[in-house]
């Protein structure tokens, strides 16, 4: 996987018109142990940066930001029943779902990964 991130802290797959779409490792760090997400719906259309769900830590709410315009066409159910997947593996099994792009194009304005790092100081 070669990851796109957003300035909001979402990383979102390159190199596929379904591309998965979750929160960065640097995201959950700050919010601790997350205990519940609000989920996206199937179907739901949404534009770039728009808010898209709700991740609840022991600490705080903190929405989610989608990187990239388009339809949702897949969520990651497991997350329902363990959120905890966002705390150990973000990038991998805690991904949050799947977007039908809208316009590829728009990941050209997000960030590589040594950007990204770059950008959190």
């Amino acid at each position: 996987m070669n990851p796109k991130f957003s300035t909001q802290h979402q990383w979102i797959e390159t190199g596929t018109l379904t591309p998965k779409v979750g929160i960065t490792p640097h995201a959950q760090e700050t919010l601790g142990d997350i205990v519940f997400i609000q989920l996206p719906s199937m179907g739901q259309h949404i534009e770039q940066f728009d808010q898209i769900c709700v991740v609840e830590s022991v600490k705080a709410a903190a929405d989610v930001f989608s990187p990239a315009s388009g339809v949702v066409c897949a969520v990651n159910e497991a997350l329902s029943s363990d959120p905890s997947l966002l705390n150990t593996d973000p990038m991998g099994a805690g991904w949050i779902y799947q977007l039908e792009l809208k316009n590829e194009a728009q990941l050209d304005a997000l960030l590589n990964e040594d950007d990204y790092h770059k950008s959190l100081g």
